[in-house]
């Protein structure tokens, strides 16, 4: 039961990945699409979870971590991807300081999300 667990909770950060690399977010560009753009192509896969669900919950860092055993590495994929979308400023803080305090205290550095809260000018 554990490995099947493992595969899911891997199945799903590499599902992330490839939401991220047909957005155009791992060729070393950053670039702009809306969240309806990310909506759409999470609809094309078979993730456990939806955007809606995630943005409207209270504390969403704490949902995908307890609910949908989301990685470390799928929780820095999927704030690297809502990041770069079109959602509100407040919102888009509020969720990378909340993903880094969580992967932080897990002892797992996320370099490429430290660098969106404080960009080189």
């Amino acid at each position: 039961m554990e490995d099947f667990i493992l595969r899911e909770i891997d199945r799903i950060g590499e599902m992330l990945a490839l939401i991220a690399r047909r957005l155009g977010l791992l060729d070393g560009d950053t670039p702009d699409y809306s969240i309806e753009d990310v909506k759409q192509e999470f609809n094309k896969v078979d993730l456990p979870f939806s955007v809606d669900t995630v943005l409207g919950k209270e504390n969403p860092v704490l949902y995908l971590v307890n609910k949908v055993n989301i990685s470390n590495q799928g929780l820095e994929t999927l704030m690297d991807i809502l990041f770069h979308s079109d959602i509100d400023e407040a919102h888009k803080t509020s969720l990378l300081s909340d993903a880094l305090t969580y992967l932080d205290s897990r002892g797992y550095y996320s370099f490429r999300l430290h660098s969106l809260e404080s960009p080189l000018l």
